[in-house]
């Protein structure tokens, strides 16, 4: 049996088709990778080459996880052992690499979290604890609220801007959304999709990544504090299942806040179900003393 090796590349290319059958394996696990690598393959201006690490690794001929580090400098994660999350830390501090964070499900983030801090002195702080869902039987909500989900076109795009940036403000983002940055936001390769009221009037939004692999990633939702609690939410959500799954989407995926017990309720309530709990950690380095 060959030991295991970590392949590193920054050619995008080289590595999807190297790791791309590995990824697509099990889409609902590598859901992160595989719609963040779609819009940097398909998106012009959304990948700048040369500036995101890739590793691969491989075992027997066959590659068994993957990481990449874009110039955010967060570490993203695919499954590994706790065993092979030391190596890899191992031969990242070796080469030199720093990092501001890493991301995967919890034990993987964890592991390579206490990794990190053994071979770098890096303290590791928990940002927040997440649930993974997908879609097992698609239940409408009961009751329904009225009114009818509809498809943001170009003629909502300053409205489409605004609700984003409401969205960006409430999780505490600082991040310019308008017609000249709007390309190079988190929110510009997704489909969405308004909750109306009878009357026309919006009162919920929901996005969808493009499909991957037979996958799609429910992303974001939001309702204006004002109009939660009406079942708007749940709505919006319904009928973007529903939309993906005619589509031919064979999982729909999202993410949720696992202290939230509304939303969490919610997509238990529509039918989606708890795949695995997932983390990210913020590194913080000691400030070197001085002289």
């Amino acid at each position: 049996m060959r030991p295991d090796a970590w392949h590193l590349t920054e050619d995008i290319d080289d590595f999807l088709a190297r790791a791309g059958d590995f990824l697509r394996s099990r889409p609902v696990l590598h859901n992160t990778p595989l719609t963040v690598m779609e819009k940097w393959r398909t998106h012009p201006g959304a990948f700048d080459p040369g500036t995101v690490l890739f590793g691969r690794l491989e075992s027997d001929g066959e590659t068994q996880a993957i990481f990449y580090r874009p110039p955010s400098r967060r570490l993203t994660l695919t499954p590994l052992s706790r065993e092979r999350a030391e190596a890899l830390a191992a031969r990242l501090t070796a080469l030199g690499h720093t990092l501001a964070g890493v991301t995967a499900d919890h034990e993987t983030a964890t592991a390579f979290a206490e990794a990190w801090q053994r071979h770098t002195g890096a303290t590791p702080t928990l940002r927040v604890r997440m649930h993974l869902y997908r879609l097992g039987t698609l239940t409408p909500p009961e009751p329904h609220p009225e009114g009818h989900g509809r498809i943001v076109g170009e003629q909502d795009h300053e409205d489409l801007m605004r609700w984003c940036r409401e969205l960006a403000a409430d999780l505490g983002e600082t991040i310019t959304i308008d017609a000249d940055s709007w390309a190079g936001t988190r929110f510009a390769e997704k489909r969405y999709t308004f909750w109306e009221v009878p009357d026309g009037t919006p009162v919920s939004l929901e996005g969808v990544n493009p499909m991957v692999a037979g996958m799609v990633r429910v992303d974001p939702v939001y309702t204006p504090a004002h109009l939660r609690g009406r079942g708007y939410a749940a709505a919006v959500t319904a009928e973007v299942s529903r939309a993906a799954l005619a589509a031919g989407a064979t999982e729909v995926v999202l993410f949720t806040d696992a202290g939230n017990p509304t939303s969490n309720a919610l997509y238990q309530r529509l039918g989606y179900r708890r795949v695995v709990d997932w983390a990210p950690y913020d590194f913080a380095y000691a400030e070197p003393e001085a002289s």
